[in-house]
């Protein structure tokens, strides 16, 4: 699912921002990721110029190629930090990302933190990034989030918005009225 995307002449262009949704809807909590994207999609239809907003699901290692290019990068995902079922964090750098504390709780084919790494090993991350996570109650066969986790989607829309306008305003490219 791709909305909100900018025109791009080629896939050598820069394309300046991405947020990417990942997770499994089928896994209850592990579908914050796609969730919490759905909800920045209808807020951001044709006000987000030079974003583009992508449901990476399960794909892992196959998303490498939408990142490569870009200026900045937001994760949307299910992030086990030990803290109570539906806090919401942002962290910002691959420094504070990969930390000890870190790490998806998902059953993707690769977690977002695999994800980063080999893009940063390819040289392939871009200066600006940024994870968007909630802890999960529940990683377990079903559909829908816990109730704890459907609460933190309104916090993270916000803290995800903010994010958002102002990667817009420092890097998106001018738009002609």
């Amino acid at each position: 699912m791709t909305a909100g995307s900018a025109d791009f002449a080629s896939d050598t262009q820069e394309r300046p921002i991405l947020v990417l949704g990942v997770g499994n809807v089928l896994l209850g909590d592990d579908g914050f990721g796609p969730a919490l994207l759905e909800e920045l999609i209808v807020h951001n239809e044709e006000n987000a110029p030079g974003v583009e907003f992508v449901d990476g699901g399960t794909q892992g290692l196959a998303l490498l190629g939408l990142i490569a290019n870009r200026r900045a990068l937001v994760i949307l995902d299910a992030l086990d930090t030990g803290e109570v079922p539906g806090t919401v964090s942002v962290l910002a750098g691959l420094a504070e990302i990969s930390g000890p504390k870190q790490r998806s709780c998902s059953a993707h084919e690769s977690n977002a933190m695999e994800l980063l790494s080999v893009a940063a090993l390819l040289g392939d991350l871009p200066d600006r990034l940024y994870v968007v996570g909630v802890q999960p109650e529940s990683v377990c066969t079903r559909l829908g989030l816990s109730p704890a986790v459907q609460k933190s989607i309104g916090p993270a829309l916000e803290k995800t918005q903010q994010i958002v306008d102002q990667l817009v305003f420092e890097l998106a490219p001018a738009v002609e009225v």
